[in-house]
């Protein structure tokens, strides 16, 4: 670690940490440590043992995993969100898929020309479709179970749909039960005392993993030696106590500057920090993907994380001699990303304890659901969302916003100059976040990068993009919760693309699309960061989406 002058603060956290023997309470699932009620914690430590759970269960997942090899099937398609679909991406963006094995897509989107690709390019004869969700009535998992369950039952009938159909859930979950109607060719039921977010090295990560030819003997082992050395104070006890001290020292956005191999381990982390710091007015914004500028371009708010295998170390040797720490971890390849998995969701209790933040809850989350559920609910009794009243109207988009501007440029200052109101409020230095209700794809992730890094090194703040409604299961209790600092830039898709969801799987009936839903989700949570007192700036494409951002922000 390089810490510079903070060392001195660091090393007296590390004698709290010691004193107040805090590795050996979380071990014990000492609830004390982060609250004074044992809600949504005491049942929630069971990440703790999941390396150890998992390699019980190694035999039977490979022994699935064989049998759907047998059977000629080489893809999957994982329909998921948040926690359940987060580390699955990183393990086949990380390792690839071994030949012999199942090409993996994971759809984490409810764009519906996401839903269309997929149905356009893949075979059901040949593709494993896996349903994963803790909760079992996630409503993003249940729409892309429905919408697909029909579309394979269409190809293949009702004989042979189940057995391309795989549940990974809680036991008792609504997903239990669906799946056992509809005679799902394997449900695996994960520990239910595990956290969506940390549930990377259980069932919901280590099924997928195998599925692409993961050894997760070797992984899972890996992780285990991790576990074992948090049973002391070891290398993720201190990572966190550094995060967690510099965060009070308002250095609190983590910055991970990755090796090209460990590039997708970002997402995971992001959810994993900011869902569980980022409440009760407080925050530690984890920035993924950023570009890597020269010190001028940053405030003193920033702690660098380094990730990397031997001699693919990224150089910041500039940040470190302008004082900003930097914590170096060195892994060995890349089957030290379960340890690394680990290590973060230790480390992540940790910084939480010492910020006095309870990690396990995310209480925003369920506040922008239950508004789009009411946009849902408004729909199908009217027939039409709300509209938002558009400031200003060009050929290709409008802005909705209460601020003043004759243009896109004026009203994006006047947006930016909210900067300093902002910081000057919260005491801490702002952020931007850049939320885009659009089809990911690689085109339009191109702009936003571009588009972020000219705000990076204008106003000199940490920036983020998130793809909604997928954002909304990660950063999305963060941008509600923390203490204000956070300025958001909402990216609405408005095309009309028609792709209905059933009501139930098996039946055509409709009663709603994914574009309804989708757009029911942007509208809550706009509504959830407005009551929040946050400030948003919605901008609403019409055609050309690459184009039109590049139109509206060009600087």
């Amino acid at each position: 670690m390089f810490l510079g002058k903070y060392q001195p603060l660091f090393e007296k956290a590390v004698e709290q940490l010691k004193s107040d023997n805090v590795v050996e309470r979380i071990w014990q699932k000492d609830y004390t440590l982060w609250s004074d009620k044992p809600d949504e914690i005491t049942n929630r430590l069971g990440w703790l043992d999941s390396a150890e759970s998992s390699l019980k269960s190694v035999s039977e997942i490979e022994e699935f995993v064989s049998s759907v090899r047998s059977d000629g099937i080489n893809q999957a398609l994982l329909l998921g969100m948040g926690g359940s679909s987060l580390a699955p991406e990183v393990f086949r963006k990380t390792f690839g898929t071994t030949i012999g094995f199942l090409d993996l897509s994971v759809i984490d989107s409810t764009h519906p020309d996401t839903i269309k690709e997929y149905a356009e390019k893949i075979d059901p004869s040949k593709t494993l479709f896996i349903v994963s969700t803790k909760s079992g009535g996630t409503v993003e998992t249940f729409s892309f179970m429905k919408f697909f369950y029909n579309f394979a039952l269409d190809k293949l009938g009702k004989e042979k749909v189940g057995s391309h159909f795989l549940a990974i859930t809680d036991p008792g979950s609504g997903l239990q039960t669906v799946a056992e109607q509809l005679n799902f060719r394997k449900i695996f039921l994960n520990d239910p005392n595990i956290g969506g977010r940390f549930s990377a090295l259980s069932l919901f990560g280590i099924v997928p993993a195998a599925l692409i030819g993961v050894d997760i003997q070797l992984l899972l082992t890996r992780a285990q030696k991790m576990a074992d050395e948090c049973k002391s104070v070891g290398s993720a006890a201190l990572v966190g106590t550094a995060i967690g001290e510099l965060a009070k020292q308002k250095r609190d956005k983590v910055t991970f500057v990755t090796s090209e191999e460990f590039s997708s381990f970002g997402v995971w982390v992001e959810q994993l920090i900011a869902e569980s710091t980022g409440k009760a007015g407080k925050g530690i914004l984890p920035v993924e993907s950023e570009s890597v500028e020269l010190p001028e371009f940053y405030s003193n708010d920033r702690v660098f994380v380094r990730l990397f295998t031997k001699n693919k170390k990224t150089n910041i040797d500039k940040l470190i001699d302008a004082g900003h720490p930097v914590i170096d971890l060195e892994l060995n390849d890349i089957y030290d990303l379960g340890a690394e998995f680990f290590r973060w969701e230790f480390a992540t209790s940790v910084m939480s304890w010492l910020i006095k933040i309870q990690p396990f809850d995310q209480p925003n989350v369920e506040s922008a659901k239950i508004l789009a559920r009411q946009m849902v609910a408004e729909y199908k009794e009217s027939g039409k969302l709300p509209e938002l009243q558009s400031k200003l109207e060009a050929k290709n988009y409008s802005i909705v916003t209460e601020l003043k501007g004759y243009s896109s440029h004026e009203i994006l200052d006047n947006f930016f100059a909210l900067i300093s109101q902002v910081e000057k409020e919260t005491g801490l230095n702002a952020y931007i976040s850049f939320q885009a209700y659009l089809k990911p794809d690689e085109k339009i992730e191109k702009v936003l990068q571009e588009i972020r890094t000219v705000v990076q090194k204008k106003y000199r703040v940490a920036t983020t993009i998130g793809f909604g409604p997928r954002f909304l299961h990660s950063t999305g209790q963060l941008h509600k919760g923390d203490a204000g600092n956070g300025l958001f830039i909402q990216i609405l898709d408005e095309s009309n693309t028609n792709v209905p969801i059933p009501d139930e799987p098996g039946d055509s009936k409709s009663s709603m699309s994914f574009g309804v839903l989708i757009k029911s989700q942007a509208l809550g949570d706009r509504l959830a960061l407005l009551n929040n007192k946050r400030h948003v700036l919605v901008i609403k494409i019409k055609n050309d989406l690459a184009g039109t951002l590049k139109e509206v922000f060009e600087m």
